[in-house]
């Protein structure tokens, strides 16, 4: 037998029921956090055993199908929306090399979803005083990151509201601009766009369209 080989039977039928019900609670209600999601949706389903949890990949997957079946072409001009957001994001920011990261380039994306950027900036408080220049409000936190798998960094994350969509920044080291953080799904480098590479997504689905 493979070593992380998955038996067929009850815990397996367990752990696609867990992920579908997840991938509906993310779709529907916003909540992004696919462990609190998976825990919720065991709790409703009242599965209790740790060995029928899904891992986040599997998660993902049950999204993207569900988003396949479901959510048609309202998915899909929600998607368009999010990214051309984005494209006015990333000329915003376009000091800072910026890079779209997460659902939104991915194409996962819902109402709900953030648009995620990665900023580079030895400066933090540049992009704080631009967003002061053009009269936006915004809130700080702090996002961990994962680097490599020994190192996790905490970075500076600024969030604010356009049009009701809301943008989120990371600002990180120019020494990152070469090495993506890891994603926490696949615990492989992000995945991440330029501006050119988003408006390509965008003229990409507008000629699919068009047909």
């Amino acid at each position: 037998m493979r070593h992380g080989s998955r038996l067929p039977g009850p815990a397996s039928d367990a752990r696609r029921r867990i992920a579908a019900a997840a991938a509906r609670l993310i779709s529907e209600s916003g909540l992004r956090d696919y462990r609190a999601a998976r825990d919720k949706a065991a709790a409703q389903l009242g599965i209790r055993d740790r060995a029928s949890l899904p891992d986040a990949r599997e998660i993902d997957a049950a999204l993207r199908e569900h988003q396949r079946l479901f959510g048609g072409e309202r998915h899909e001009q929600c998607l368009q929306r999010l990214r051309e957001h984005a494209c006015e994001a990333l000329r915003l920011f376009a000091a800072h090399e910026p890079r779209l990261v997460g659902a939104v380039l991915d194409g996962s994306a819902d109402a709900h979803s953030a648009v995620c950027l990665h900023l580079h900036t030895e400066r933090p408080l540049e992009v704080s005083n631009l967003l002061a220049e053009r009269g936006i409000a915004w809130s700080e936190s702090a996002r961990r990151l994962r680097l490599d798998r020994d190192t996790v960094r905490e970075f500076p994350s600024l969030r604010f509201d356009v049009d009701g969509t809301t943008i989120d920044l990371t600002l990180l080291p120019f020494d990152l601009l070469r090495q993506a953080p890891l994603d926490r799904t696949s615990d492989q480098p992000m995945r991440r766009a330029t501006l050119a590479a988003v408006e390509a997504l965008l003229a990409a689905a507008d000629m699919g369209a068009a047909r």
